[in-house]
């Protein structure tokens, strides 16, 4: 016997395993020039760059939970710094990798997004951040982090829930336009402030201590990674058919 529950359940996961058409081109370049502007807008940045640094704590956990660290908490603060609290050995690769993942997990993150975007799959890039977001929930141990994730987790859904497809495939392409330009910045940002003796505790610094390898090659590989990924992410975002193409 069928019931209306069945029916919604087997509805959302027809819009989660199916695809969805693209886009306009128009649209998809307009959404990647605003997120250009949002990352070169200092007043705009300084909001959403709260979005970039919950990728990166999140990065941070995921990596701990999987090399076998015990995770203890996440902490993010208003001036969009944060904090992710493990617990394990001091040294070796589950140290090292956990570190490593912070300022590599924003581009990925857009890239894998670029992905699902470039299948077809614009609800389930939608709602796999919803998932993301409430798994990382769960570890959060301050007010502010809670408020910051839950208000991004409130866009995504309302954006998800209630507007219409190209909406959301506008919403879809913004996110991830933003994460792979938002790569580069905070590199930038780190190594200036290590310039300037400001950073000592630093990832690229734990890294340093934890390697014997300067820290500089770590701020380097973080700002290949992110340069990988918006190149590739370009790729995988950019309309067929540009209409000056």
């Amino acid at each position: 016997m069928s019931t209306g529950f069945d029916t919604n359940e087997a509805g959302l996961w027809d819009r989660l395993s199916g695809t969805q058409p693209a886009p306009p081109s128009w649209l998809v370049i307009v959404v990647g020039l605003v997120a250009l502007g949002a990352v070169l807008h200092g007043g705009t940045w300084r909001v959403l760059r709260n979005v970039v640094t919950i990728a990166h704590e999140g990065g941070h956990a995921l990596v701990a939970l999987v090399t076998g660290r015990k995770l203890d908490g996440i902490k993010l603060h208003s001036d969009t710094s944060g904090v992710t609290v493990s617990r394990g050995k001091p040294h070796g690769p589950g140290m090292v990798f956990t570190a490593l993942a912070g300022y590599v997990t924003p581009p990925l993150l857009g890239l894998l997004f670029a992905a699902l975007l470039a299948g077809g799959r614009i609800t389930l890039m939608l709602w796999v951040s919803l998932a993301l977001l409430a798994a990382m929930l769960v570890m959060i141990r301050n007010a502010y982090g809670v408020l910051s994730v839950v208000a991004t987790g409130a866009v995504v859904f309302l954006v998800s829930w209630l507007t219409g497809p190209e909406v959301q495939a506008g919403f879809a392409y913004l996110a991830a336009w933003f994460l792979l330009l938002a790569g580069t910045r905070p590199v930038i940002e780190l190594q200036r402030m290590r310039a300037r003796r400001m950073a000592p505790s630093s990832d690229a610094d734990q890294l340093a201590y934890l390697t014997h390898v300067p820290g500089l090659t770590w701020v380097a590989l973080f700002f290949l990674v992110a340069l990988g990924s918006l190149g590739l992410g370009a790729l995988l975002l950019s309309p067929a058919d540009l209409p000056f193409g």
